[in-house]
C-alpha cells in the first residue's frame, strides 16, 4: 500500500461533501475527468475501491468512509505542523484571508483589519464577503483562513451527524449580538423607561426577507407571547430603517448591522430579554495557534466587544 497523496485525499473529501463528480470538479476548479482519475489513483494506492456506481452517479464505498475519517485527522495534523512552523519564525509576517457575511464586514472585520495595520503592520490581510455555508467550504479548501459567522439554536453552525460542531474547524466565540428595535418618531414607547418585546405585540412588523434574522425575530415574538403581524419583508437594513421612518412598521435590527442613523428613527435596546445571535470566528482545526491567525482572532475579539456595547 502506497502512502496516500494529500491532494487526492482532498479531492475525495470534496466528492463526499458535494455529492457528484461534476460538483466536486467545479469546487476544485478541475475537470470531472481529473476528479475521477485522482480518486481512482487514490484507490489504487490504497488497494481498495473508493467508489461504486449508483445509477448515473458514483457512491462512496465503506472503505472510502474509513479513509475520510482518518483523512480529517491528517488534515488537522498538517495544519498543526504549519502553525508550529509559523511560530518558529517571528510571527510578524504572513498573510491571512478573512471571510464573513455582510453585516460583519463593517462592524467586525474591517475594524479588526484597521487595528492590525497599527499593531502588526507586516501582516497582510485580505477580506471577502461570503455567506455560509460557502464560506466554510472555502475554509476547508484552504481558500480562506478565518470565517466569521453566527448561529442560534434554530440555525446552528456547521455540525457533524451527531449535532456537534464540525471537528474540522475550531470555533472562537466573539460576542453575543443582541437585536434592538427601530421605532419611528412619535411612537408611544419612545420615552418609556422599560421596554420589552411583549410591549410591541400590537405593532406592525418589518422583518428580513428570509434566513436567520427573519427566523430570530419571528421566534422571539412568539416566545414573548404573540404572533407578529408582518407587513413587509426587506433584506437591506438601511431600507428597513427608511420603512420605519415612513411609519410602515417597527423592526428588529442586530446591533452589529449598524445601519446609518436616520432622522425620525430611534433604535432602542430592550430592557431585558432581547433576542440575539452568537457571532463567532472559525478556523481550520490546528491552525488557531499560528501567530498570524491568533493575531487576527485577538483583533476580532477586541472589536467585537465594542461593536455590541450598549
Amino acid at each position: 500500500m502506497a502512502d496516500p497523496d494529500l491532494r487526492k485525499l482532498r479531492v475525495l473529501r470534496e466528492l463526499s461533501e458535494r455529492g457528484t463528480v461534476s460538483a466536486a470538479a467545479r469546487a476544485l476548479h478541475l475537470t470531472p475527468q481529473a476528479v475521477s482519475q485522482q480518486i481512482s489513483a487514490l484507490g489504487r494506492e490504497l488497494g481498495v475501491p473508493l467508489t461504486e456506481p449508483s445509477g448515473r452517479r458514483l457512491r462512496l464505498t465503506g472503505a472510502a468512509r474509513i479513509v475520510l475519517r482518518h483523512a480529517d485527522a491528517v488534515f488537522t495534523q498538517v495544519e498543526r505542523m504549519r502553525a508550529e512552523l509559523a511560530a518558529h519564525g517571528s510571527g510578524e509576517r504572513g498573510e491571512v484571508a478573512v471571510a464573513g457575511f455582510s453585516t460583519t464586514l463593517s462592524a467586525l472585520i474591517l475594524p479588526a483589519v484597521a487595528r492590525l495595520r497599527e499593531t502588526r503592520p507586516l501582516l497582510r490581510t485580505s477580506v471577502a464577503e461570503v455567506d455560509p455555508p460557502e464560506s466554510f467550504s472555502l475554509l476547508h479548501r484552504g481558500e480562506t483562513d478565518v470565517v466569521i459567522s453566527a448561529d442560534t439554536p434554530l440555525h446552528p453552525g456547521p455540525a457533524d451527524e451527531d449535532g456537534r460542531f464540525d471537528a474540522r474547524f475550531h470555533r472562537v466565540p466573539l460576542c453575543e449580538d443582541p437585536f434592538d428595535v427601530a421605532l419611528p418618531d412619535g411612537h408611544r414607547l419612545l420615552d418609556s423607561r422599560r421596554l420589552v418585546l411583549a410591549d410591541l405585540a400590537r405593532e406592525t412588523w418589518i422583518f428580513a426577507t428570509t434566513g436567520m434574522c427573519h427566523d430570530i425575530g419571528v421566534a422571539a415574538c412568539k416566545a414573548a407571547g404573540f404572533t407578529p403581524r408582518a407587513s413587509h419583508a426587506i433584506g437591506d437594513w438601511d431600507a428597513t430603517l427608511a420603512a420605519v421612518r415612513l411609519g410602515l412598521g417597527v423592526a428588529l435590527v442586530p446591533r452589529t448591522a449598524g445601519p446609518a442613523p436616520r432622522p425620525e428613527v430611534t433604535v432602542r435596546a430592550f430592557s431585558e430579554g432581547a433576542p440575539s445571535r452568537t457571532v463567532f470566528a472559525a478556523v481550520r482545526e490546528g491552525s488557531q495557534t499560528s501567530p498570524e491567525i491568533a493575531a487576527v482572532l485577538d483583533a476580532l475579539r477586541t472589536v467585537a466587544g465594542a461593536a455590541v456595547a450598549g
